[in-house]
């Protein structure tokens, strides 16, 4: 399945800046036509919490298949030093690896990549190492990108706070031009003082506008692919 697994993952950076920022104003209307997409979603630091087994529901209800992998055994924590403490105690390379042996299964048919801060970070080196992927949903996170990624016109939706503490706009001004040099078709989705996890309601960062806005947008992006 990989053709690429070398970049590392990063949960700390995003922007406004020199890259086209597309308005969650737009009208989208959920749903699908070519048939339903095959999702595999990944949760954030937090764990697989009910907002995630939520967002994976109403991708379901709009007619798509979704997984949603546990990369942390079962494990959820009230904190994201609690969360990210735990995933220093696992380690990159297992965390990583639990990722692939999840999607394998899957990734002939044509996968969507998707996931929540940690595991949009996760999302994004799958989609970059996998030739079959059909397009790439990153809620509220990022990765850096490995030297070697190419990719074919991969669409890539990204959904963001403004400001986000762990995605800085310089960083993704960066982001944003290396995922279009690799061959990423990227558009990117700011929310003006939502916080970090917006689409969570059981955080404090939760901002119902702005998660309501994400997802109907990003229910078109998936109408697209």
């Amino acid at each position: 399945m990989p053709r690429n697994l070398t970049g590392t993952r990063r949960h700390e950076h995003v922007t406004s800046g020199t890259f086209r920022v597309v308005q969650p104003t737009c009208a989208v209307t959920p749903g699908w036509h070519h048939g339903l997409m095959n999702i595999m979603l990944f949760h954030s630091t937090y764990g697989l919490r009910p907002a995630v087994r939520g967002a994976a529901d109403r991708l379901r209800s709009a007619g798509h298949e979704v997984w949603t992998p546990d990369l942390f055994d079962g494990r959820t924590f009230e904190t994201v030093e609690e969360g990210m403490a735990y995933q220093e105690e696992i380690g990159k390379d297992e965390l990583l690896k639990r990722a692939v042996l999840a999607a394998a299964p899957y990734s002939e048919r044509g996968l969507v990549y998707a996931g929540f801060s940690f595991g949009a970070s996760v999302a994004q080196t799958l989609a970059l190492g996998d030739d079959k992927a059909r397009g790439l949903l990153l809620l509220h996170g990022t990765s850096d990108i490995a030297p070697n990624a190419q990719v074919d016109d991969l669409p890539v939706q990204l959904h963001v706070a403004e400001p986000d503490p762990f995605e800085t706009d310089d960083w993704l001004t960066a982001w944003y031009l290396r995922m279009g040099r690799i061959g990423a078709d990227v558009e990117v989705h700011r929310y003006a003082g939502a916080g970090h996890l917006y689409t969570d309601p059981d955080l404090p960062d939760y901002d119902e506008e702005a998660a309501e806005a994400t997802w109907r947008v990003a229910l078109g992006f998936l109408e697209t692919l």
